[in-house]
């Protein structure tokens, strides 16, 4: 490719939309029984509902129509005080009954929003509809170089996810974002990944298949009044790959265009090693799904009563508990969102409220349980030591029983399942040494190990003790105060 995405934007204003499908996390499938637990053996979790059987007959999970009006109201939409289910119809072998029930032009949730922060300002970014679905089952292409149908030698299908119940929070078009287009669209989803996270309708694991994203995309001439024919880069699965699709598409649409050629709509697919789109199926001619009414459903007509039921039971919002905490423990947006992406922010919170100061909760759980975390290839929420316990490490600290060093250990102790923070004190006797008498005897030995750091130290380099300090803390296996260590030191040798 040789036109980047900053060349084309001097010519060029990018628009897209974003279609995110949710996986929700209700115990059983959308119409049927069967449950719902990801990684079991193929085709186990099915029956003749979700398999499409003569004879079958749907019935709507009520749980799977709370969990959406909960994200259409988080979302500020208006919801549908009745609405149907709706027949799609289309072949795919993922698709055991040869249609989907879905919703078409009555969704139960329409015309919200979502604030995203980017570059120090807020953009809004409008939700078209939030409507409900069965989830399809998974195919699996075995024996060509790429995992898609094209030169596999064959295909097995996983029908455990099919009729899993599937949110689609479609966006209406985001225009006007210029260079911060890529960023605004990863905002925007990693926004709405914290909210449905905050509601508790999904697990939203990209990495799983839970949370899958669909992005539009188009390139019109700046000053125009007409916007460009877009793309749609298919089941984008990761935050980073939503941003770079869009930055892909726009440069790619822009040598297109530069080159004489037209842009096809089309779908694509988003090669996460290269980090470019290649072309899948044509959308020049619509496709005819044949939508009618679903017979076997009836129609959907929440309550008022229980929608504001449903809204009085939401919980603090992820934008409401951001404002909040970054007033509370006084945090920049960069250190806030530092704590977010490390996955560490429910942890400091209920370190905090367990005792300890913001600051030394956001110190161990951004520094050694981070990096614990990752040499273990866990979340840090995944980690064995509860935030109490993180808390009682911090307070150990500030009153002089810990050093940093000794708590390191004690953390180490937790994890290893050695008990609470004291009893890994007790049972490793990791207390500070604050016996002066003990400290003595080994500044003494160390004074006289080094009799020229002795001699810069007389001779008014105050620094050089930083040796002695260090002879010190080894002789007691790191358990000294290094600043009561220091200042004995210098005491001695006035």
């Amino acid at each position: 490719m040789t036109v980047t995405y900053e060349a084309a934007l001097q010519k060029y204003e990018p628009t897209f939309g974003l279609e995110t499908h949710v996986e929700l996390g209700t115990a059983t499938k959308m119409f049927c029984g069967c449950i719902t637990t990801f990684g079991a053996e193929p085709n186990t979790h099915t029956c003749p509902v979700c398999l499409g059987l003569p004879g079958s007959l749907p019935v709507v999970n009520a749980k799977a129509i709370e969990y959406t009006i909960k994200i259409g109201l988080a979302l500020n939409c208006s919801i549908a005080s009745w609405c149907r289910f709706a027949r799609k119809n289309y072949f795919y072998p993922d698709m055991p009954k040869d249609f989907q029930i879905s919703q078409y032009d009555e969704p139960l949730c329409s015309e919200g929003y979502l604030d995203v922060a980017v570059g120090g300002k807020t953009v809004r970014v409008g939700i078209e509809r939030v409507h409900l679905e069965e989830d399809t089952g998974k195919s699996l292409h075995v024996g060509g170089a790429t995992g898609r149908i094209q030169g596999a030698e064959y295909s097995l299908v996983d029908y455990n996810r099919a009729g899993i119940p599937l949110v689609e929070i479609v966006t209406k078009p985001v225009p006007g974002t210029g260079f911060l287009a890529p960023e605004v669209a990863k905002a925007y989803v990693t926004e709405l990944r914290d909210v449905l996270r905050s509601l508790g309708v999904s697990d939203v694991r990209m990495e799983e298949g839970s949370l899958r994203c669909d992005v539009n995309t188009s390139i019109a001439l700046i000053g125009s009044d007409k916007w460009g024919t877009r793309t749609e880069t298919k089941n984008v699965n990761s935050l980073r790959s939503v941003e770079r699709a869009v930055r892909s598409e726009v440069a790619r649409q822009a040598e297109v265009l530069d080159d004489g050629g037209r842009v096809i709509q089309e779908t694509r697919h988003f090669h996460e090693d290269t980090g470019v789109t290649t072309s899948g199926r044509s959308k020049e001619e619509a496709q005819d799904y044949r939508y009618f009414p679903e017979p076997d459903l009836v129609p959907v007509a929440p309550a008022t009563d229980w929608v504001e039921e449903i809204r009085k039971s939401l919980p603090e919002l992820p934008s409401a508990r951001r404002a909040r905490l970054i007033d509370a423990w006084s945090l920049s947006e960069l250190e806030f969102e530092a704590l977010r992406n490390a996955g560490a922010l429910d942890a400091v919170e209920a370190t905090v409220a367990a005792g300890a100061s913001s600051a030394d909760a956001r110190k161990w759980w951004l520094g050694e349980l981070a990096r614990r975390a990752n040499d273990a290839g866990l979340e840090v929420s995944e980690l064995p030591i509860t935030p109490a316990d993180v808390a009682r490490v911090a307070a150990l600290v500030a009153a002089g029983t810990l050093n940093d060093r000794l708590a390191r250990q004690v953390i180490e102790g937790v994890l290893d399942g050695e008990g609470t923070p004291d009893e890994v004190v007790a049972a490793r006797g990791l207390a500070v040494v604050s016996d002066d008498s003990a400290l003595l005897s080994a500044i003494d030995e160390a004074i006289a190990g080094n009799p020229d750091v002795v001699a810069r130290i007389r001779d008014g380099k105050v620094q050089a003790s930083g040796v002695l300090v260090g002879a010190v803390m080894k002789a007691t296996r790191g358990q000294a105060d290094a600043a009561r260590v220091k200042d004995l030191i210098l005491e001695r040798l006035a």
